[in-house]
């Protein structure tokens, strides 16, 4: 059972005010707008888009353009966006703030996945805190009243912290929040977070909200993390792959109303079809739309007595009807199996030596000539 707050915890992000401290993390392949819908009907908080690459809105490249479109019952609207480039950066914030694309924007430092930071992109970048500094102030020069806020990671590795210099710098530049995801990018999503590195990010960044990032499994997290850290809020990621009325449990724990959750296979089995459903929505085909669920399959199903065959069968589904008539087979009175269905989900992986270009460590000021090999790193839109 999640601990429940006595007064409800709410939460400003500049002229946005949130009934819960609670924001849901972009993912790419995860949080387009069917899976936001589906976290908003469980719950409450700020539910951000995956990552959009500046340069692709710029150059209002088609499918980016369809990746920030939200639906007409979300409110506010969010979009996370990734650039290494400060121009790219401030004109992709003045289209998103002129053109009425979103309420707020989100600025990944992030990313950990080696083809970005070879590069020096991702959360390789705030080690150049010149170039880091240029990138935020770009953004928030051109969002005109949209609030801008900093998601980032600890730095390179615990040799290399970033994370208390770009909070300052981001603090100074004007963004309305940082969030910090308490791992390293050579920790990747390995290992435990590490949460104290959250509260000393809040005791140095004082006038503008902190929140916190990193294995939040169950609303009892979210509150013991806010109780351990004194952040403001928390960044919620991989906890809700396949358990989207977490957000739901996450306002109960900070005492807004959400309906309660008696999570039997059947209640699952229709969260699973409904997402699907939005996806088709999405995607205005049904074949693709049922093709992007699959992934989402065992994350659903964790712990749950689905057989193995039948798992199977969900994850080649070509269509509603197909879906359907697989869920018709479960045992929907089935009650939620506990512990074997809690805990983490989604990537993990293992420790690994950060990669980055030729001698990126030696100085924290960008060498001249690296800045083309830089823009390759926006050729990824993976998050952090």
């Amino acid at each position: 059972m999640s601990s429940v707050q006595s007064k409800p915890r709410a939460l400003s992000i500049g002229p946005i005010d949130l009934d819960v401290p609670v924001v849901l993390a972009p993912m790419a392949g995860i949080t387009n707008t069917a899976f936001r819908r589906l976290c908003r009907e469980y719950g409450a908080g700020l539910y951000v888009s995956e990552m959009i690459t500046t340069r692709a809105l710029v150059e209002r490249n088609a499918v980016t353009m369809r990746l920030i479109q939200h639906h007409e019952s979300e409110t506010p609207r969010s979009i996370q966006l990734y650039g290494v480039d400060p121009k790219y950066t401030g004109e992709a914030a003045r289209i998103i703030a002129e053109e009425g694309h979103a309420d707020h924007i989100d600025l990944n430092f992030g990313c950990p996945v080696p083809k970005v930071t070879r590069k020096g992109g991702g959360s390789a970048l705030p080690w150049k805190l010149g170039l880091f500094r240029e990138i935020v102030e770009a953004a928030v020069k051109n969002a005109g009243d949209l609030p801008v806020t900093v998601k980032m990671r600890k730095g390179i590795d615990k040799d290399h912290l970033t994370y208390l210099d770009a909070g300052k710098v981001a603090e100074d530049a004007g963004v309305a929040a940082v969030a910090l995801h308490a791992r390293t990018a050579a920790e990747f999503y390995s290992g435990t977070a590490d949460w104290s590195a959250i509260a000393t990010l809040k005791e140095t960044v004082t006038s503008i909200p902190v929140l916190g990032n990193g294995d939040i499994w169950s609303a009892d997290d979210a509150v013991r993390m806010m109780s351990e850290t004194g952040c403001d809020g928390v960044v919620v990621g991989r906890g809700c792959l396949g358990r989207p009325w977490l957000f739901g449990e996450l306002a109960r724990a900070f005492g807004a109303e959400a309906p309660t959750v008696d999570a039997t296979l059947g209640f699952v089995a229709e969260g699973f079809r409904r997402h699907a459903e939005l996806l088709v929505e999405f995607y205005e085909d049904e074949e693709r739309g049922c093709r992007d669920i699959r992934k989402h399959v065992a994350w659903y199903f964790k712990g749950y007595p689905v057989g193995g065959d039948l798992r199977s069968s969900l994850a080649v589904a070509s269509s509603l009807v197909e879906i359907d008539d697989l869920l018709a087979q479960l045992d929907h009175s089935a009650p939620y199996p506990g512990a074997a269905a809690e805990g983490q989900r989604g990537r993990s992986g293992h420790p690994k030596r950060p990669a980055l270009p030729q001698g990126w460590l030696d100085s924290r000021e960008m060498a001249e000539d690296a800045t083309c090999e830089l823009q390759e790193a926006e050729l990824d839109t993976s998050g952090g």
